[in-house]
């Protein structure tokens, strides 16, 4: 008897693992198909940034998305710096069909405020602001592959990013 017992105790807990790992596949490809779809990990690259006294700078950045379980929530960190120049951008944003919405700051200036756009097929398209600022920011993947543009007409006129996932 006790051996059954055991041994009926060992399937139970091999039952709960499988389905728990069945639980986080679902969860993760669920996440994977939703409007921040190929966004989740950690994102490296190059770019340049034009600022509004002319001059341009080559940047090397870091980003960090993550995709919650159900798909429609999306963290972004994404850091810059180049030999005189840096920024350190956040987000936190949700979505309702294509539609998104959010929060976002940028520490080294001590600025936060809103953003709205929409998301799907791989891009993000958004209008952010602030007291003082506002900047359209463009977010294209494909595969392995990122783009991010972001234009304004404050300090920082114009960033390209191009990154691939690491």
């Amino acid at each position: 008897m006790k051996r059954f017992g055991s041994s009926l105790f060992a399937q139970g807990v091999r039952a709960a693992g499988v389905g728990a790992a069945l639980m986080l596949s679902l969860s993760a490809s669920y996440a994977q198909s939703g409007p921040f779809a190929g966004f989740n990990g950690a994102w490296s690259g190059n770019g340049t940034v034009a600022l509004s006294d002319g001059t341009t700078e080559r940047i090397r950045c870091k980003a960090d998305y993550k995709v919650d379980g159900s798909g429609l929530g999306l963290k972004q960190n994404l850091r810059c710096a180049s030999d005189s120049y840096k920024f350190d951008l956040t987000s936190d944003v949700t979505s309702q069909g294509d539609r998104i919405s959010g929060r976002w700051s940028e520490a080294s200036r001590n600025i936060f405020g809103d953003l709205q756009g929409t998301a799907g097929g791989g891009q993000i398209d958004v209008f952010v602001e602030a007291n003082g600022f506002a900047a359209n920011l463009s977010l294209k993947t494909n595969g392995n592959k990122q783009t991010v543009q972001i234009n304004s007409k404050g300090e920082i006129r114009g960033v390209t990013i191009t990154m691939v996932k690491s």
